[in-house]
């Protein structure tokens, strides 16, 4: 129906069914494009269901949707159904000074370079970012003749010029502000036969030159980047100025320029975003990065979940209190964010707490997450007998400690399962795996206030004190199974174990960590309904599809009703026994039949695709659709191939 078993997961952790050699929404293999499939019917050779290996390869190389993350490939739960996946590194390619870039600070700011040769054709490109209204970006005089590019307000880009046959002017006008600190593409072009303009993907501005007059530009000043002339200058950042081709050397000019700095500033403003999971950007000279201190997660976008895995009777303390430390010092700066005036209390008390991590287990009980106090205040996560989750606070105030009971599905089966807690004063929200977020309330005469905690423990609670009976009982023979990406307010307990970062001396561990990502929750993957899960199995059919991505053979019992009537005497009772008998050896012959067939129509394929392969010539639709989408990155050479998939 239409539903693939196997697709890719890119960035923004969207799934995408097309594959190397062919592009967005288009939902077909590189054969499938080039119209040479092994099966003319199906748009991969891998779909052929052939006894022999098909290969569909290529690169991937839409820009907006690499790199590849995660790969799911379905229809493999049955004999002689084989698929062999590689994925390549991602690979990037391009002009090393696509960043060399410069700051001017000041509206009177300039650089300056030799003379423009532009006599007969000029070709000239940067890209531009500012919070201005207006300036000038460049500018080269002569006698008369003069060439120019500015910004004249807020949304308009202006390129003028005299030859000798009076000044031209070509504006692009755009509908949405230009000085939204948002980098911005200008491309000016004039040679003899005419001038164009373009800003960013807007409509090409072209004027065609006079059929008689002068056609050369002389000029001899020097070429002045920024303000020249008594000019308003341009405020903000340039970079990547090509002119004929050849880049202008921005930063070295900007070392010994006063007002200009050399680089940018603000690549946080444009790519910020991709610091995920709280990372903060980092501004760096010329690009950022993502510092993930603060986080439970590692990487260069703080996206790779830091994880390990527990054996039985192993666990992992992390001491809020360090020592030569004074509680008021600590909970302040290390538990809690400072940038919260409402938690640095003196009282040394939470009214808020943010806790997310994610497990798989597949014994139950035990204890995953306890917070203790220097009071009987404490709050933990557990697995309970049936293997449902439970949350367990208790803050002062009531006879009981709160529950908050998940009967609703078994959390000890061995899958990955996330749970992220938030409270808020009374107010608490959970939210489990996929599922929508759940508001719970503590009763009326709880207290609000986790008061003086004290240490938070994983996989086990090994604590001086009163112990509530029923972690106590959870407790042995404790947690066996992953634990991953675990955050308690500002704290990392998992990442300070296995990173060395300058909160290591809180954690003490028994028995062996090994890291491990075996407790990663695959975010991506939301649950699928039966409609359109292609694992459903019907509870009465028989179902073998050809045809999809790969095959699948779906069989399932079915319930025959016993009708009640009872067998009267011995010849029926005999004529039952036999008719059991035939039954028996029938159904064998069909059983033994069935494994045949699966055995000798086995099927195999094999998938490789490269990150970066560039539009095929247009043979088909689709193929013009690629070729004309400016997202798609240049061919590479052959002998350069990632494979991927």
């Amino acid at each position: 129906e239409g539903n693939p078993y196997t697709w890719w997961v890119g960035k923004a952790n969207e799934k995408h069914y097309y594959w190397g050699g062919s592009g967005p929404g288009i939902q077909k293999c590189a054969c499938g494009i080039e119209r040479n499939c092994t099966d003319p019917k199906y748009y991969c050779n891998c779909d052929a269901d052939y006894k022999q290996w098909r290969k569909d390869s290529g690169m991937l190389s839409y820009k907006e949707h690499l790199p590849v993350s995660q790969v799911v490939v379905g229809d493999l739960d049955r004999p002689g159904s084989e698929a062999k996946v590689s994925v390549g590194p991602v690979r990037c390619q391009g002009d090393r000074n696509y960043w060399n870039a410069a700051s001017f600070v000041t509206s009177s700011s300039y650089l300056h370079f030799s003379t423009f040769q532009g006599e007969t054709s000029a070709d000239i490109s940067f890209y531009f970012k500012t919070s201005a209204s207006d300036g000038v970006f460049l500018e080269n005089l002569g006698n008369t003749d003069f060439i120019k590019l500015e910004l004249k307000s807020a949304a308009e880009v202006s390129f003028s010029f005299d030859v000798g046959n009076g000044p031209v002017e070509i504006v692009v006008r755009s509908p949405n502000p230009l000085n939204d600190d948002q980098w911005h593409r200008v491309n000016a072009e004039r040679n003899v036969k005419q001038a164009s303009l373009q800003v960013d993907q807007l409509p090409l501005e072209v004027r065609k030159a006079p059929t008689e007059g002068h056609t050369r530009l002389e000029l001899y000043s020097q070429l002045y980047v920024g303000a020249a002339g008594g000019q308003r200058g341009f405020l903000g950042c340039i970079r990547s100025l090509r002119m004929n081709g050849v880049t202008l050397d921005l930063e070295e000019r900007a070392k010994v320029t006063p007002g200009v700095k050399p680089g940018c500033s603000g690549h946080c403003t444009s790519y910020g975003m991709y610091c995920a999971n709280g990372g903060k950007c980092v501004e760096k000279y010329n690009g950022y990065s993502c510092d993930c201190s603060k986080t439970a997660y590692d990487g260069p976008f703080c996206i790779k979940d830091v994880g390990a895995f527990f054996e039985e009777g192993m666990w992992l303390r992390y001491n809020f209190h360090s020592p030569g430390t004074s509680m008021k010092d600590l909970v302040s700066r290390t538990l809690l964010s400072s940038a919260d005036p409402e938690i640095t209390a003196p009282d040394l008390s939470l009214n808020k707490e943010e806790l997310s991590f994610s497990f798989s287990t597949t014994k139950s009980p035990c204890v995953l997450l306890y917070v203790s106090s220097y009071t009987l205040d404490f709050m933990a996560v557990l697995v309970n007998p049936s293997g449902n989750l439970q949350i367990r606070y208790n803050l002062g105030g009531t006879k009981e400690p709160y529950n908050i009971d998940i009967d609703h599905r078994n959390m000890a089966n061995g899958q990955p399962h996330t749970v992220n807690v938030t409270r808020n004063g009374r107010d608490i929200i959970l939210q489990l795996d996929h599922y929508p977020p759940t508001s719970y309330s503590l009763p009326a005469t709880s207290d609000i206030q986790f008061n003086s905690p004290k240490a938070l423990f994983l996989g086990k609670v090994i604590e001086i004190g009163k112990i509530d009976q029923d972690i106590y009982k959870y407790n042995t023979p404790g947690f066996t199974g992953c634990l991953s990406r675990v955050q308690f307010n500002q704290i990392a307990p998992l990442k300070a174990a296995l990173r060395p970062t300058n909160t290591s001396s809180h954690v003490h561990i028994q028995g062996e960590l090994v890291e491990s990502n075996c407790g990663a929750s695959p975010l991506t993957i939301p649950p699928m309904s039966a409609a359109t899960d292609p694992w459903h199995l019907d509870s009465v059919s028989l179902l073998l599809q050809h045809g999809s991505f790969f095959n699948s053979l779906f069989t399932a019992s079915a319930d025959f009703p016993y009708n009640g009537q009872a067998i009267g005497d011995g010849v029926n009772r005999n004529s039952a026994i036999i008719g059991g008998v035939i039954a028996v050896v029938i159904f064998t012959i069909l059983c033994t039949l069935v494994f045949l067939i699966r055995y000798m129509f086995r099927h195999k394929g094999t998938y490789h695709t490269n990150e970066a392969k560039g539009a095929e010539s247009a043979e088909s639709a689709d193929a013009a659709i690629m070729n004309n989408d400016p997202n798609f990155t240049e061919t590479i050479d052959e002998s350069k191939k990632e494979w991927l998939i």
